[in-house]
């Protein structure tokens, strides 16, 4: 769900968590690419709306998103995830 739709549809009740920053693989060659990533959650419950990611390896990352989102994940759940460190999807149970 992208969070347009989620306005429309839960109104207040969204809260946005954004992140962009330079993956570790372009800081240490010095490189300036940079990722950004979007959680969409609904604060009456908790669940994850959406999850968006421009970036490398994306298509990748946002399938184990999907599934947990298709399962009815909460951010409760994503903050109790390990974040496999150093890695660009650890971004996703970091953000806060």
């Amino acid at each position: 769900m992208t969070e347009a739709e989620a306005r429309a549809q839960y109104g207040e009740a969204v809260k946005v968590y954004r992140s962009k920053f330079r993956p570790m693989y372009y800081v240490l060659p010095g490189k300036t690419e940079k990722t950004l990533m979007k959680l969409i959650v609904n604060t009456e419950t908790d669940q994850v709306l959406g999850a968006h990611m421009v970036g490398d390896d994306a298509a990748e990352i946002i399938q184990g998103i999907a599934i947990a989102l298709k399962t009815g994940a909460t951010k409760a759940d994503f903050d109790a995830t390990v974040g496999i460190h150093p890695s660009a999807a650890e971004e996703f149970v970091t953000m806060r």
